[in-house]
């Protein structure tokens, strides 16, 4: 752990002489992705903010325009202006960047583009293909279906993440199986199937994480899934917390800008807390262990999501049932994408998305969150405290939802 994060530090003291030697340059060109592109109104002027990434400088950042988002293509060339105020902070995350467009750029032809818009013309309705295309490719979700995605409390089921990646490898590995047990069986009956199949179905993984443009939480599912893959290979146990530390730390190494990537830290504190309930309750029953999960990951992490998003609304409550459909809805509905009739479903998607609810908004105390942290760290130690945990969480969680009753 030590010499991980000497590494860490390392890397922190050269991005910073990076950040010192972009933030004093005058201008940059370079060619950007752009990532969203949305018009925003003040009173009666508009401009376009840019939600953009530069795969030369491996920036984050936004930017603003007078061209109209539905001109904006794909990827454009810009001329930057760093200022001398940024912090390293918004260097590492996202900052806001004074630019010019220099040109817009003709769209490239890509397989990705080729497969959104065979997506896009197997749906009419706009919102229903923007949710597909997320889920299937990590592309961002426009305002109102995000605001309504986060109504009904499901945005671990849009975002890419260990969730999805844990169904297509069950499904690869039931694909894959019979077909190299044919082989194996005939030609070579020495070799252990869950190894070769394992490893198969990892390289598949590792070209769809490229190929969705590597998102932070995917990449630490993927990462896990790896060097889990490995540990299970030598004989060393994989459901530890030693194991998902050194993942976060060599990951952090590896990418040391995750450091300011909320949905890293969401995606890795979702999976501490399946790890908390694995070590006490990993005996009982499969399907009952599948339920104290779906209920108890959503209920422990209320207050982690609520010290940064306030919205409260009692849709959320179908959070836990959405997940567990999500395990047979996902992969079919790939099915049916590529058979060219991913409109099937599209009636009861509209239905949910429609569905209205009050709404109300509470942000908890940073002090509060610490210290909800510090207990969750604790549980580990003692199965006491776990259920002092749970008992905490669900007094949150009561006050969350008892208003739109009481």
């Amino acid at each position: 752990m030590l010499f991980l994060l000497t590494l860490l530090a390392l890397r922190l003291f050269i991005l910073h002489g990076e950040y010192e030697a972009f933030k004093n340059k005058p201008f940059f060109f370079t060619e950007v992705n752009v990532i969203q592109a949305y018009e925003k109104w003040n009173d009666d002027e508009y401009h376009t903010i840019l939600k953009l990434y530069s795969p030369i400088l491996d920036i984050n950042f936004f930017s603003r325009t007078k061209i109209r988002a539905k001109e904006i293509p794909s990827q454009i060339r810009l001329k930057l202006y760093p200022q001398k105020e940024m912090r390293f902070s918004e260097y590492l995350g996202t900052s806001f960047i004074y630019s010019h467009i220099n040109s817009l750029l003709e769209p490239r032809e890509s397989m990705k583009n080729k497969l959104l818009l065979r997506v896009e013309k197997q749906h009419e309705n706009r919102m229903i293909s923007n949710f597909y295309k997320a889920i299937f490719f990590a592309t961002p979700l426009e305002k109102s279906l995000r605001t309504q995605v986060a109504s009904l409390g499901v945005s671990h089921l849009i975002a890419l993440s260990g969730f999805h990646l844990a169904i297509l490898s069950t499904l690869l590995f039931f694909l894959l199986r019979p077909f190299y047990r044919f082989f194996q069986q005939r030609y070579f009956p020495y070799r252990f199937d869950l190894f070769d199949v394992g490893f198969m179905v990892l390289v598949i993984l590792a070209w769809y994480v490229w190929f969705v443009d590597a998102p932070p939480s995917l990449i630490r599912s993927y990462m896990m899934m790896f060097v889990g893959w490995l540990l299970l290979v030598w004989g060393i146990e994989l459901i530890s917390f030693t194991f998902l530390i050194t993942i976060v730390l060599l990951l952090l190494v590896i990418f040391p800008k995750m450091l300011l990537s909320l949905a890293f830290w969401f995606s890795v504190i979702g999976v501490f807390y399946i790890f908390l309930l694995l070590q006490y309750f990993s005996h009982l029953n499969k399907y009952l262990m599948t339920l104290i999960i779906s209920f108890g990951i959503f209920i422990l992490m209320l207050p982690i999501v609520h010290l940064i998003f306030p919205l409260v609304s009692p849709l959320q409550l179908l959070s836990p049932f959405l997940s567990m459909i999500f395990g047979i809805f996902y992969p079919l509905s790939m099915g049916l994408h590529l058979l060219g009739m991913g409109g099937l479903s599209d009636g009861l998607l509209l239905t949910l998305f429609s569905i209205k609810s009050g709404e109300s908004y509470l942000l908890i105390n940073l002090w509060y969150g610490i210290a909800y942290l510090i207990l969750s760290i604790m549980a580990i130690f003692y199965k006491r405290l776990l259920y002092v945990l749970f008992l905490v969480a669900f007094l949150f969680f009561v006050e969350l939802f008892m208003g739109f009753w009481v």
